[in-house]
């Protein structure tokens, strides 16, 4: 039963991991990029090498983000339940 309760919990801590990505990812892009905004893959003026590099450092970074939100919740799922949420 815990761990069908965990499903809607996972879905909400992974909305908020996304949220919190794309917050690291702007803040980092601004301090480094030196500009506002990550250049969209469709922006014409902007290279190959500008629009990949965005692109693998945004993938970088919600993947880190996502894999320690996911980690955390499960934690703290366990810490309240007693139940580990996901295969064993």
């Amino acid at each position: 039963m815990a761990k069908v309760l965990y499903k809607p919990l996972a879905m909400i801590i992974s909305v908020l991991g996304g949220l919190l990505a794309s917050a690291v990812f702007k803040q980092l892009w601004k301090a480094f990029g030196h500009e506002d905004e990550a250049p969209e893959a469709t922006a014409q003026g902007r290279s190959w090498r500008e629009v990949l590099v965005s692109a693998g450092i945004q993938g970088a970074i919600f993947g880190l983000v996502k894999a320690a939100v996911d980690r955390g919740g499960a934690i703290g799922f366990r810490q309240v339940t007693g139940t580990w949420p996901g295969d064993e």
